[in-house]
């Protein structure tokens, strides 16, 4: 009997891409597609699709490599649970962006053998994904992440010590799921001023203009600036806060080496979105002890990558992530720490994007993690 392979994903606007992944994955045997349905790919990024689901069901059961397609019913990541236990698959093959420690949990518990492929394009033809097709004629605007002393950007933290803050500007080579600390509200906001890409001005600039765009006078929040800078100023910023909003003072780092040692060091793993109503704020430890070790661990983080100085860079790292986690433990609970222990082995240091809860896993490793996705930094003359 044939092995029955499974594979899920959004596929929307199909492209050579899609069949090239196709073809591979039926390697293993009789392919079987899981689409996300089109209330599932809104949740989770944050927009609607070009092809509903109905057109993407025809098209991928058009393809000669395909056994059948269907439309899973769950919605978040998993959607393709129910779907899965029913085919009971001998494969689930997944790249390399779509590969999560949930997936590979409920494989295990399934008995199902989860097959990691890198994207490689069919002889003769470029590389594909849908993000290179979105972004070639609509979106361009980046997205950062967090990298030490992040929270401080908060007056409520700051003022117990000041200190630095430190984001990495980033491409948008892969279209980055909502609520997963990628900074996607503040790009949201930003896609309201700035639809397609950055206007040319200065970065600092068009940072201030985003932070105050996204906080209207009189808001009982206010989203950090450390998501508006990240987004809008190129390459590696720090910057400082001393009891307020915005920052003193600002220092970046653009140089190519740098830059490339970064990219050769960091990897992402999704865990998952957030969940709603999760309150990070109910159970919090701000203090004067606390906030200097985040802000020390950020100077510590930022001396070690002008030094290229891997190891100290990782422990700098990790830091950082005690510091957030012991002023706001619940930005993690048992599931996050289980999906971290996973890569104990193979990275050097850990911490979350964002405010945590889930999202995505940021690893400082010395060599590529199998499964971890690769980031590619917004360099200065980008020309977004």
């Amino acid at each position: 009997m044939p092995k029955k392979v499974f594979v899920s994903g959004c596929f929307d606007m199909l492209h050579s891409g899609h069949v090239a992944f196709f073809k591979e994955a039926a390697q293993y045997g009789v392919l079987h597609v899981g689409i996300g349905s089109d209330r599932t790919i809104s949740e989770l990024k944050g927009r609607e699709t070009i092809n509903c689901e109905a057109e993407r069901l025809y098209m991928i059961n058009a393809i000669k490599y395909v056994k059948k397609a269907f439309v899973n019913s769950g919605s978040g990541i998993m959607d393709f649970e129910n779907e899965v236990r029913a085919l009971e698959p001998d494969y689930f093959v997944v790249n390399e962006d779509g590969f999560s420690p949930a997936k590979e949990a409920f494989c295990n518990e399934l008995g199902i053998e989860l097959k990691v492929l890198e994207r490689i394009p069919e002889i003769g033809l470029p590389k594909r994904s849908t993000t290179d097709i979105r972004t070639s004629d609509n979106c361009l605007l980046p997205y950062r992440i967090d990298l030490a002393g992040t929270w401080i950007d908060q007056p409520y933290v700051s003022k117990h010590h000041p200190g630095w803050a430190i984001t990495l500007s980033l491409e948008p080579i892969i279209e980055y799921n909502e609520r997963c600390g990628m900074s996607t509200s503040t790009r949201n906001a930003a896609k309201k001023i700035w639809p397609h890409f950055l206007p040319i001005d200065r970065p600092e600039k068009l940072a201030e203009i985003l932070f105050k765009y996204e906080n209207s006078p009189g808001s009982e929040l206010i989203s950090g600036a450390q998501d508006a800078i990240g987004i809008c100023m190129p390459g590696l910023v720090r910057h400082h806060y001393d009891a307020n909003y915005w920052p003193t003072k600002f220092e970046s780092i653009h140089d190519e080496e740098t830059l490339t040692w970064l990219e050769d060091h960091l990897y992402l793993v999704l865990l998952w979105p957030r969940k709603n109503g999760l309150d990070l704020l109910k159970e919090t430890y701000i203090n004067q002890d606390n906030t200097k070790a985040l802000t020390d661990a950020s100077q510590e983080a930022w001396q070690a990558i002008k030094e290229k100085n891997l190891k100290s860079f990782a422990k700098a790292f990790s830091n950082s992530f005690n510091a957030q986690k012991a002023m706001f433990p619940a930005m993690v609970d048992e599931d996050i720490n289980a999906a971290i222990n996973k890569y104990q082995d193979d990275a050097l240091a850990w911490k979350l994007a964002g405010a945590g809860g889930g999202g995505y896993l940021i690893l400082v490793a010395e060599k590529p993690i199998k499964g971890a996705m690769r980031i590619k930094a917004r360099r200065k003359n980008s020309g977004v």
